[in-house]
């Protein structure tokens, strides 16, 4: 077969640690962290092996479903303390472009998303601006508040009170107070993982000048989220100059949170993508067989069960292979408003998503930001949010009738 070391000017042999690898991975096997590191070296001539291997994991687990969420993209501030060297959303104040919304603009774009069918209003924010900005400072006491996350929970309960759209907020950092009042008001919530790299916090690298993204302090907040029972988006990011063995030191850390809270719902892999006037505008990109590797090792390392996404529109025309990989989520989709933190790769229309997820031999349905099998569990979803989150779904935990509403969407 295709596993033979092939003849002289053929290359490089397959190697044999790499080839061992995928074939307990083939077998239904848990890769060790040794043959993840293994899996994220698969030469071009196993790939297909492996993605074969995630693939068949996801169909145990998952079934052959693709979902994707309807939201509207709120950008509550793009005011941040962190200056990550990967990002574009962030901005000082009096830069060009430098946003803070008021309580009327939010409830007026979660309306408009309301209007076109979305169900999740995705909460998008800085790290602890107020730590650094005085006139941010000044703007948080003249909306009545004292920090970011009290203003948060306030235009979330507008949000619920004004809309029928369920909140998701990813605002960073978080303590187990405002977790807690949050949780009141979010149906789910999410902090990136990114890396457990410390490494990456040294000068020059990508969390230089990064307070909020010591690793420690990132799993702290993940691990408290898990205490309160809060449905919770993590995930890792690649490309930004970690190793392979980095790599799946963060992915086994969110399985080992997992395991111990049960409430990781859904975790991202996403692609580092080069950007004009970054830091790290000349840093190279992940190649896409590096994603669809890595996405693959998330599925073997987090198992069957996990719902595991890449963001489509971080792949350009190549995002059709995605599925292959063993994901089973598209992630959220906007019929209204673009990724603010990725602007220039607007989403595939979700005609385009529909057959690539047909291609792929999936079917694609839609789901609130709280995932099926947390939605369904009280623990998981606060009293005030339960009614709303019920007349939404059907009895599998997913948006009724979802896809006759978005025949015109693409």
């Amino acid at each position: 077969g295709h596993h033979d070391q092939g003849q002289a000017g053929e290359g490089p042999p397959v190697a044999l640690r790499e080839l061992a690898a995928v074939e307990r991975a083939a077998g239904g096997r848990v890769p060790t962290a040794e043959e993840a590191v293994a899996l994220l070296g698969t030469p071009a001539s196993l790939l297909p092996d492996l993605l074969a291997a995630a693939a068949a994991s996801r169909d145990r687990g998952r079934g052959r479903r693709m979902t994707f969420s309807a939201k509207v993209f709120v950008p509550l501030t793009n005011l941040c303390r962190d200056y990550c060297g990967y990002c574009t959303f962030r901005r000082d104040p009096g830069d060009p472009g430098a946003l803070t919304m008021t309580p009327e603009q939010v409830v007026a774009l979660a309306r408009a998303g309301e209007r076109l069918g979305a169900k999740e209003a995705l909460f998008s924010l800085g790290d602890r601006p107020e730590a650094l900005f005085p006139d941010y400072r000044q703007f948080l006491r003249r909306m009545g508040h004292r920090t970011t996350l009290d203003y948060l929970r306030a235009v979330s309960a507008l949000v619920v009170s004004e809309t029928s759209l369920l909140p998701h907020a990813n605002p960073g950092v978080m303590g187990e107070r405002d977790l807690s009042s949050l949780r009141e008001v979010n149906v789910s919530m999410g902090i990136m993982l990114e890396t457990t790299s410390e490494r990456l916090l040294g000068p020059g690298l990508a969390h230089d000048r990064a307070p909020d993204k010591v690793p420690a302090r990132r799993l702290r907040t993940i691990a408290l989220a898990g205490k309160l029972s809060i449905p919770f988006t993590t995930g890792i990011l690649i490309g930004i100059g970690e190793t392979l063995a980095e790599r799946v030191e963060a992915l086994l850390a969110i399985r080992d949170l997992h395991e111990r809270y049960g409430h990781i719902q859904e975790v991202i892999v996403q692609n580092f993508r080069r950007k004009p006037g970054i830091p790290m505008r000349d840093h190279p990109e992940p190649a896409m067989d590096d994603l669809l590797r890595t996405a693959a090792v998330a599925r073997l390392l987090l198992g069957p069960d996990m719902n595991i996404q890449v963001p489509p529109n971080l792949s350009d025309a190549d995002f059709a292979r995605l599925p292959d990989a063993g994901i089973n989520d598209w992630g959220g989709v906007s019929p209204l408003t673009p990724d603010h933190i990725n602007p220039e790769r607007p989403w595939p229309g979700l005609a385009a998503l529909r057959r690539a997820t047909e291609r792929a031999g999936l079917e694609l349905r839609e789901r609130l930001a709280v995932y099926p099998e947390y939605a369904a569990r009280s623990e998981f979803v606060h009293e005030a949010l339960r009614p709303r989150v019920r007349g939404l779904v059907d009895t599998d935990g997913l948006v009724r009738g979802d896809l006759e509403r978005w025949r015109t969407w693409n």
